[in-house]
């Protein structure tokens, strides 16, 4: 990357995330990042689930700051600026409520900020198990319209265990 460019970090505050925080400093050096978290709410995950289970709906917070689930996302964002910061780099954190999914979220706030290139971890599945997970990192490839650097997991012994 050359002087000037943006790089937006896709961070949920996994080891995936922070592995590929640290590829893209080191291989990319970016003069600036905007990490961003994308969240959904509390409410909305509720909803989900109890659709599913034919239970009564949750209620809504009044502010989106009583959310347990923005106060975690904001949480994960702050150690994501952190290690940013410890690998010397210069950036802003991004928190983006979903309205319909992670990955939309991320395409979305990264054409909005206008960067350069989008950093994501992968989980790295394959097989079966492959078949019933959505990869964001895909999604973002397919739907971006930008470069997109995707840091897969170490490989270890137990790498299908996520």
């Amino acid at each position: 990357m050359s002087n000037g460019e943006t790089m937006l970090i896709a961070y949920d505050g996994s080891a995936r995330a922070d592995r590929a925080l640290d590829y893209a400093a080191h291989l990319l050096r970016p003069t600036h990042v905007e990490i961003l978290t994308a969240w959904e709410p509390a409410a909305r995950q509720a909803v989900r689930a109890v659709s599913r289970s034919g239970l009564n709906q949750a209620p809504n917070p009044e502010n989106v700051e009583d959310d347990p689930a923005y106060a975690e996302a904001l949480e994960i964002c702050r150690r994501g600026i952190a290690k940013a910061e410890s690998l010397g780099l210069s950036g802003h954190a991004q928190l983006v409520e979903s309205v319909s999914t992670i990955q939309s979220a991320i395409v979305d706030a990264a054409q909005e900020l206008d960067v350069d290139v989008i950093v994501t971890g992968t989980r790295a599945l394959t097989g079966f198990r492959s078949l019933w997970n959505n990869s964001t990192a895909e999604y973002i490839v397919r739907n971006a319209g930008l470069p997109v650097f995707i840091v897969p997991p170490e490989i270890t012994d137990d790498a299908d265990e996520d």
